[in-house]
């Protein structure tokens, strides 16, 4: 394990390393093919050298590049009350971005 870091993005953490690809929370300003900074570095860890955030870690960034929008698993929500005739049915995708992680800088 030489360079990994764990991030925050979308209220969710996520351990990435370079050249690792990631689905996370839609993005609004994610475009296919550009390139994205996510700031909000946790943890990071390079050869050797480890580095805790308290929270966060100034100065660190993982830059990645934007694969463009995707969904996730289809979520089937069912309600349902015995012997009083009520049945609802309701589905849901989140929609993901996919990221590829270029680098993580400190």
């Amino acid at each position: 394990m030489s360079t990994y870091a764990i991030i925050e993005t979308g209220s969710k953490q996520y351990w990435v390393e370079p050249k690792s690809i990631i689905e996370v929370e839609k993005l609004e300003e994610a475009d296919g093919g550009k390139d994205i900074i996510l700031d909000q570095v946790l943890f990071a860890r390079h050869e050797d050298k480890v580095e805790f955030g308290a929270p966060i870690i100034k100065g660190a960034q993982v830059i990645c590049t934007c694969l463009g929008p995707s969904k996730g698993k289809k979520v089937v929500i069912v309600k349902y009350r015995r012997r009083k005739n009520y049945r609802r049915k309701q589905g849901h995708r989140q929609e993901l971005t996919k990221l590829l992680v270029k680098e993580i800088k400190f």
